[in-house]
């Protein structure tokens, strides 16, 4: 009942907050999805995320009469507990009794390839966040690879970006390419992850320039400048609506020496170092559910609190490199501030060394200017909802 309650109370406020209809996710529409399923053998692609209202998708389709065989879990697992970065084992269901097979980390020798043969379709059902570096659009686009080569379709439960509304940072270099950037896109892309598979295969991004068998069930009510949101937190390290907003500006720090504020109770939402003195705030990372072992474990961290900066700040300045910029300077080591994991989440060789010397946050940012404009005509066919 709370649950219900809680998501009512999301969804309303979103409504509010936008001044448009009560947003309907693609799960929400079972009339549109389920003649596609019915008789087929169905992989569900999903995650704690994947609610159709007050249930989840998996008891969704199997209270339907839908053969699902499998559960693929991302990142972060299939209950959304894991650390970042950290290898995932298979399971089952504790509820329904369904195989989970984590396509996250080493636990599986078998090749996607193989694991697809065994279902007809592939149900994409999973919240993202509308970052470059979030994982969870790379295993869909390793699963729309795997389905194009076995012939397997794909359909994608659409899902609103609660970053949707604006389009910003530089198109990845795909000599950059990783786990944290899988297409030459923005950093910011502004797409929900069925306008991203649907650019995926007009594109031809996928390997050999294959296409998959796809379908898309869209939101209904919800355009690109919505506000939603999101009822259950997407992975650990995102718990609130702010962490989210900030996600774009904070999570260079994953390749430096700093702390983004993982292991406390406001992770990527303040920053700091033992080394950044004259500082007034300061925290400690300790080992808590979700990290582990976070950076600068149980050592003083002094810097910045951005709890107190309202939403619309965050959102009006988009991917803000300024708090990158403060922390290089205040920690004073020059290129040890870096780690090469930091070209893998900015995507381009030329931010590092233009920190270095000494550019500012604006300068920076002008360099993508025509990026984010060749990337906004490129989507413009693939787009399923209003600008």
């Amino acid at each position: 009942m709370k649950k219900t309650v809680y998501l009512f109370l999301c969804l309303l406020v979103g409504s509010m907050v936008t001044g448009y209809a009560e947003i309907l996710t693609g799960d929400m529409r079972p009339e549109l999805y389920l003649p596609l399923l019915q008789g087929k053998k169905v992989c569900v692609y999903s995650n704690a995320t994947g609610m159709a209202g007050d249930k989840h998708i998996v008891d969704v389709l199997l209270e339907k009469g839908v053969d699902v065989r499998a559960i693929f879990a991302p990142e972060h697992g299939f209950r959304i507990k894991a650390d970042a970065g950290e290898h995932v084992s298979n399971d089952v269901d504790e509820k329904t009794g369904v195989s989970i097979i984590s396509l996250y980390g080493n636990a599986n020798k078998t090749p996607l390839t193989e694991l697809v043969k065994a279902y007809d379709v592939v149900v994409v059902d999973i919240q993202d966040v509308g970052l470059r570096f979030y994982t969870y659009y790379v295993t869909m686009l390793k699963i729309m690879n795997a389905c194009a080569r076995e012939n397997r379709q794909v359909v994608v439960l659409d899902r609103p970006n609660p970053n949707g509304f604006y389009v910003d940072g530089p198109i990845l270099d795909m000599k950059h390419k990783s786990g944290v950037g899988g297409l030459p896109i923005p950093v910011v892309h502004g797409m929900t992850l069925g306008e991203l598979a649907l650019m995926i295969n007009g594109e031809k991004w996928l390997d050999d320039g294959m296409t998959c068998r796809l379908e898309v069930i869209p939101c209904a009510n919800y355009t690109h400048q919505s506000r939603y949101v999101l009822p259950v937190a997407p992975s650990p390290n995102l718990p609130n609506m702010k962490s989210i907003y900030l996600y774009p500006s904070m999570c260079y720090f994953e390749g430096t020496v700093v702390s983004l504020g993982r292991g406390t109770d406001a992770p990527f939402q303040v920053y700091g170092h033992p080394d950044m003195k004259g500082y007034a705030f300061s925290f400690t990372p300790q080992s808590v559910p979700g990290a582990k072992n976070p950076v600068l474990l149980g050592k003083t961290c002094y810097g910045v609190d951005l709890r107190n900066l309202s939403d619309r700040k965050i959102q009006r300045e988009g991917l803000n490199l300024s708090y990158l910029i403060d922390a290089y300077h205040a920690v004073g080591v020059g290129e040890k501030f870096f780690t090469r994991f930091f070209e893998l989440l900015i995507g381009v060789d030329y931010v590092r060394p233009m920190i270095v010397a000494g550019k500012s946050a604006r300068e920076i940012k002008a360099c993508w200017k025509d990026d984010v404009a060749r990337f906004k005509k490129q989507r413009k066919p693939y787009l399923l909802y209003k600008e």
